[in-house]
């Protein structure tokens, strides 16, 4: 199973939601949603703008189980 781990990355950088909804010009729920359960209805294009406004890869906000 993949998990999104964004909530964990944006703990670790000290990011609020807040702080990354003005980052990435996102509406506050599609990055609640990326941060939990729901980040497989989050598209590509937001993810990809999720990871750079974390200064991440797509690929650094999931980890297998």
């Amino acid at each position: 199973m993949i998990t999104s781990r964004v909530r964990q990355v944006m703990e670790a950088k000290g990011l609020t939601v807040r702080e990354v909804v003005e980052r990435t010009g996102l509406a506050k729920e599609t990055i609640n949603r990326a941060r939990g359960q729901m980040v497989g209805r989050c598209t590509l294009d937001t993810l990809v703008t999720v990871a750079t406004a974390l200064g991440v890869g797509v690929k650094d906000l999931f980890e297998e189980e």
